[in-house]
Formats: structure tokens, C-alpha cells, sequence
């Protein structure tokens, strides 16, 4: 007999057993940090309340990988806190089915119409809304958008609510609330565009009316997470096997800390996710520019500065003293002038308690894993800081440095180190380039990432360089001197 998690593991003790589960959730993107984030809160609160409508279907978009490893568990996993405070690990029994959204996106759409399915979630990463940097919109023309507004089974994420909202309307299933848990300001805002763009972009007899039943039935709220969820290794499962006895391919590993802030405009019936630590609030936008600009940006500068001196993991790159100097300069003097803070929140105990965070070595969060895609994580975290001080008068010192590691990354990375979408056209617009200034230069002018408003800014380019410089010819050890100097 297997000793592979599932129903039939003798003794097995869930909080919530999905065969009692109506399907309530579809949730696109069901990687490591869904799994920790959002399943956790929904049990938690079908544990609070006895409501059993809440179950999830969890749809994964580029890989088998997550099927693989839940599907013949029943799509039961195991939670593991780990770090001072931790909880008791858990068993995860909400997640109700998981489909491969790349190989059955029509059964994708089936359940985003069926009229159990009261709200859709989703975690598709920056990349995977396949944004038009320059409009904000969606990029109609890449290949993948056209298809699917072709007509073809949908397989962006986009596609499939688009797709999924028509058969709602068709089949008359009634309305339902899409919300955003990714990383990405004004995140419901952001997709509620996109799908209209997509809309649009149907022929006009298809895409009129699903634009005018979308305005009166769909709700897009935006909302905060926060919850730092390392990729699972095999050393990770070794460990879960030796405490609970069985296999769990699917087993996920958190901190203790965990946030979500909602913004409380749903178009019907939802979990009760605040019984489960939720925080609903009218407006998200304090929350996720304190969450975005000063943890996530400072996991995105300890990142890059962290594998340029050689850190593998971010608890690594924070006992850098100097590293983790750059990260209080950055918050203190760029960041929380740009904020306005919300009600009751301690902006200086918030950022000492994000470094508190990150040097929590039993998470093993490596710097390459936080550093990949980062040519999409800088506008939101980093380089709207610096459109913002700039516009103030002043060039946000410390926020350049995170372009200057960044650039310095680029330019001695191999483009399959640097796990970057853009990476073959970073790495075509360095070649050649030796001084600072004209790796610098030619990253700037390329438009790939910096915006070309802050690109001709001459004295962003200049502190730019002059970072970038410094790490090339002196390393940490010449930032150390920097920060002593103020």
C-alpha cells in the first residue's frame, strides 16, 4: 500500500474533509503561495462558520507540475510554519479538485460559469497578465491574447475569465466577484481593465453585450497579501515524510506571519474571510503602497545585492550588515515620504519587522528565486518610488541602487541565470557594453523596463552609474562605506 497522502491514509485526522465541499472558489495560479495564503484563510474561516459552500478548484496555467503532486492526494497537502512563533503544522483540506488549465481551459470556463462559483481568486504573478508596459493595458497583439480572443480554448488567465464570464452570462449563472491577490497596485482595478480590453477586442456581437453584463454583475475588488512562501525542496519533504509518516508531494512551507487586506465590494455571497484574520477596508491602496514599496521592493534589493555578494538565501543577504543597511536607508529615506500610512500602523516598527522577516533562516527564500522576473517586479515596487521623488525634487539615492544592482545583474548573468521574460533582450542590450555608464546607458534607452521619463532624467542616470560603478570596483564593501557616510 502507498504511503502517499490522500482519503485512504489510515488515521488521518482533517479539519476540513473536501468530500463535505460544495465548490464555491476557482482560484488561477494554485502554486505554493495560494496554497499557503488563500486556503489557509478559506479554511480557517469554514472553520469558523460551518459554511461548506467553500471549497476550491484550483487551476494551474503553464505546468503539470502542481497536478502532479495533488491530484493523487486527493488534493490534500500539509502546511508547515516555520520561524519564531510558528503554529502547529496543518493539514489543508479545502481545495476541492485541481485542473490543468493549459490542457483543459474548457473546463476552466465550465466552472467559472457554474453557478456554485461565487468568486473567482487569482496569483498569476506579474508576467502572467500579460501587461503592455507602455498603455498599462493589455497587449493585445501578443500571440498568446490574440488567440484567445480569436476564439481558440483559452489559455491566459485573462482569456479564461473573459471566456468564463461569457458562459456565466449565457447560461445565466448570475454574479460574481474576481479578485486580485497578486502583487500588483490597485490589482483589481489593473485586471478589471484587462478583461475589458479583451472584451474589446472580441468581434463587436460577442463583446457589447459581455461588456455591459460584466458592468452590472462582476465586481473586481482589489486586495493586499502578504505571507513569504519559499519553493518547497526536496530536503522540505524529506522533513514532512519524518513528521506525519506519509508522502505529501504537495506539501507547502510558510512564515507565521500572514496578511490579507480586502477591499470589502463583492457582487454576492463570499467566504467569511475576516473570522479567519482578514482585514476588510474600503480602500487598499495605504495597505499595498506600505507592502509593496517597503517589503517587497526591499526583498527585490537584498535579492540582487544579496547575488552579487554571494548570499544564497535572503536570511543570508540580511546578516550582511551592509545589505541590510541599504534596505533601512531605502525605506527611511525614499520610501515613507512617498506613503500615506494607514490608520494605526507603526511605518518604522513595519520595516524593522520586514527585516525581522527576511533573516528567518528556516525559510531558505534563495536570492535567485526572489530576483527572477525582475524586470516585471520594478515598476510597481521600485521605479514608482522614484517617479514620485523625482517629481518631488529630489533623486531617491537608495532606490537607484536597486536599478544599479539590478543592471550590474544583468550584465553579468547568463541569460538563463537571470529567469527573466525579458532576459534575451536585456542581455542583447548589454552586449558590448563595458564602463557603468554605457551598461547603464544602454538598459535605460533600450524602454524595456525604465520608463523613458525617468530614463532621460540626468541625474537618476548619473546615480545610477555612480552605484553601479561602485559595485563593480568595490562590492559590498564599498556600499558598507557608503551607508557610514550617510
Amino acid at each position: 500500500m502507498s504511503d502517499r497522502l490522500s482519503l485512504r491514509t489510515p488515521g488521518l485526522a482533517l479539519p476540513v474533509d473536501p468530500r463535505t465541499l460544495g465548490t464555491g472558489i476557482v482560484h488561477l495560479g494554485l502554486g505554493a503561495f495560494a496554497r499557503a495564503h488563500l486556503a489557509a484563510y478559506t479554511q480557517d474561516a469554514v472553520l469558523a462558520t460551518g459554511d461548506l459552500r467553500w471549497g476550491i478548484a484550483g487551476v494551474t496555467l503553464r505546468s503539470d507540475d502542481v497536478v502532479d503532486r495533488l491530484a493523487p492526494q486527493d488534493c490534500l497537502y500539509t502546511l508547515t510554519e516555520r520561524g519564531p512563533g510558528a503554529a502547529p503544522a496543518q493539514l489543508v483540506g479545502v481545495v476541492r479538485e485541481v485542473v490543468p488549465g493549459h490542457r483543459a481551459p474548457e473546463a476552466v470556463v465550465r466552472q467559472i460559469a457554474a453557478a456554485d462559483t461565487a468568486v473567482v481568486t487569482l496569483t498569476v504573478t506579474e508576467k502572467g497578465h500579460h501587461l503592455d508596459p507602455a498603455t498599462g493595458g493589455l497587449a493585445v497583439t501578443d500571440a498568446d491574447v490574440a488567440a484567445d480572443a480569436a476564439g481558440r480554448p483559452p489559455r491566459t488567465p485573462v482569456g479564461q475569465l473573459v471566456r468564463g464570464l461569457q458562459a456565466r452570462m449565457q447560461a445565466g449563472a448570475g454574479p460574481l466577484t474576481v479578485l486580485s491577490c497578486d502583487n500588483l497596485p490597485a490589482n483589481g482595478t489593473v485586471l478589471a481593465r484587462l478583461v475589458d480590453d479583451l472584451t474589446g477586442a472580441l468581434p463587436a456581437a460577442e463583446g457589447a453585450p459581455l461588456r455591459d453584463w460584466t458592468a452590472a454583475h462582476v465586481a473586481f475588488p482589489s486586495s493586499m497579501v502578504d505571507r513569504i512562501t519559499p519553493a518547497t525542496t526536496d530536503a522540505d519533504l524529506a522533513e514532512v515524510r519524518t513528521a506525519w509518516g506519509f508522502t505529501d508531494r504537495g506539501a507547502v512551507l510558510a512564515e507565521p506571519f500572514r496578511q490579507w487586506v480586502v477591499e470589502d465590494r463583492f457582487a454576492g455571497d463570499r467566504p467569511a474571510w475576516e473570522l479567519a484574520g482578514a482585514t476588510l477596508v474600503s480602500d487598499v491602496a495605504p495597505w499595498e503602497h506600505c507592502k509593496l514599496r517597503l517589503l517587497n521592493a526591499t526583498h527585490t534589493l537584498l535579492a540582487l545585492l544579496g547575488l552579487l555578494a554571494g548570499a544564497e538565501t535572503i536570511a543570508d543577504a540580511v546578516a550582511v550588515p551592509a545589505l541590510a543597511g541599504a534596505g533601512r536607508a531605502m525605506m527611511a529615506r525614499d520610501v515613507v515620504p512617498t506613503l500615506a500610512v494607514p490608520a494605526g500602523l507603526d511605518v518604522a516598527g513595519y520595516s524593522e519587522q520586514v527585516l525581522a522577516r527576511f533573516a528567518n533562516p528556516a525559510l531558505r527564500h534563495t536570492t535567485a528565486q526572489v530576483a527572477s522576473d525582475s524586470s516585471q517586479k520594478l515598476g510597481p515596487r521600485v521605479l514608482s518610488v522614484i517617479g514620485e521623488r523625482i517629481d518631488a525634487g529630489t533623486v531617491p539615492r537608495w532606490s537607484a541602487l536597486v536599478l544599479a544592482a539590478w543592471a550590474r545583474r544583468v550584465a553579468t548573468a547568463t541569460e538563463a541565470e537571470l529567469r527573466d521574460p525579458l532576459a534575451a533582450q536585456l542581455k542583447a542590450a548589454v552586449a558590448g557594453q563595458q564602463t557603468a555608464a554605457d551598461v547603464v546607458g544602454a538598459l535605460f534607452d533600450s524602454g524595456l523596463v525604465v520608463p523613458a521619463v525617468l530614463a532621460g532624467h540626468a541625474g537618476l542616470r548619473q546615480t545610477v552609474t555612480d552605484w553601479y560603478h561602485l559595485l563593480a570596483t568595490r562590492g559590498v564593501a564599498g556600499l558598507a562605506e557608503e551607508i557610514s557616510h550617510g
